[in-house]
């Protein structure tokens, strides 16, 4: 096991089927496949939403987008023979050598080792607490739950030999998208080369967004006590939800980027002063461009699976007996997320003046 599994010419199929965060997180694990074996020809199996950001990510060659039927969390959805039967084919006319399978905590790899197999890839990389060497032909254990999930990613990689050099998130953004960025801005009303902040008020589900109501006390506060404008970044299917908080904060509608691809919305959030925003996509985008940022964290999830490490952070988080719930929507009334916004404000206002203590990583959990 794991003996002779690389060699420089391989056809590799790294597989990672999740949001963009998670792809964004997956970056050193990329990365580091790249450096170890620099002539390999590496395709990346990620979602539709994944796919969105990997124009930042220079370390693989080819791109197959799926929707995994085992991880559809929708009510009624049906599998489709036919688009399996598709997908297989797909993966075996491409003729991979090896599968390596990164999973978060919560996920199984024998699922998408299930579909390697099937399509003839001879070995398939994966960690798993089961020892069960049919599916997964090398297998790493498994690290414990509450390990950081980009941590995770590359104990595997370790623990196949590979050398891992740098732990750090990393987008690359194309020079076409930066060269985009001021004219954006410009039409926001807002002077690319003057301070600004950005807000992300969006998130996967709604157990993790915090109170529209409240986010617009927080972009009216920046706004005030910072003197600097704040626009609103997201996806198409937000652009209500960010239009409501500008509508009750009284800020200006053109400040609503709704429309911007991923890249565009990771250059303007690079070239801000400070990220407002839920723990969603954007704040993984935020520490692997090196903005500061102020995370209303809610308790679905543990901070310390998922957290920024190494670029300056505020996260504020409600602690609650219920979590971490893993919950899509809350039973309750998100009390992890009662967040007074004048705390948000004054977060967001020590870090944008540069009062740092020289942590890194500043978590203010309120009890």
């Amino acid at each position: 096991m794991l003996s002779n599994l690389w060699s420089d010419s391989l056809r590799i199929l790294a597989v990672r089927l999740d949001n963009i965060g998670d792809l964004v997180m997956l970056t050193p694990a990329l990365r580091t496949l790249r450096e170890n074996l620099p002539c390999a020809n590496i395709t990346l199996l990620t979602t539709a939403a994944g796919q969105r950001a990997v124009p930042m990510i220079p370390w693989v060659d080819n791109v197959i987008v799926h929707r995994p039927i085992w991880q559809e969390i929708g009510k009624g959805v049906a599998c489709n023979p036919d688009d399996e039967r598709r997908f297989i084919d797909q993966l075996r006319q491409r003729s991979f050598e090896v599968s390596v399978i990164f999973t978060s905590f919560s996920q199984s790899p024998y699922p998408p080792a299930y579909a390697c197999a099937v399509a003839g890839i001879p070995r398939r990389l994966g960690q798993s607490k089961e020892n069960d060497s049919r599916l997964l032909t090398d297998r790493v254990p498994a690290v414990p739950d509450d390990v950081h999930q980009t941590d995770r990613s590359l104990h595997l990689l370790e623990a196949a030999g590979l050398d891992v050099t740098n732990r750090r998130l990393e987008l690359v953004i194309p020079e076409q998208d930066w060269n985009s960025v001021d004219g954006i801005l410009k039409d926001a009303g807002v002077d690319p080369a003057r301070p600004y902040c950005v807000v992300a008020p969006g998130a996967s589900c709604d157990a993790r967004r915090y109170d529209p109501q409240r986010f617009a006390v927080v972009v009216r506060g920046i706004e005030e006590q910072a003197h600097i404008p704040v626009v609103l970044v997201g996806s198409e299917r937000e652009a209500e939800l960010m239009q409501s908080i500008v509508e009750t904060s009284g800020g200006k509608p053109e400040r609503v980027l709704s429309k911007t691809s991923v890249p565009q919305m990771s250059a303007i959030i690079a070239r801000s002063s400070l990220l407002v925003a839920n723990h969603s996509g954007p704040m993984h985008i935020a520490e692997a461009v090196g903005t500061p940022m102020v995370i209303l964290f809610s308790g679905t999830d543990d901070t310390h699976q998922w957290e920024p490490r190494f670029t300056p952070s505020r996260i504020l988080q409600n602690k609650v007996p219920c979590m971490p719930c893993g919950a899509f929507e809350c039973p309750y009334r998100k009390e992890c997320l009662d967040i007074p916004p004048e705390l948000v404000v004054e977060q967001a206002m020590e870090l944008l003046r540069g009062r740092r203590d020289g942590n890194i990583n500043d978590r203010n959990g309120l009890r």
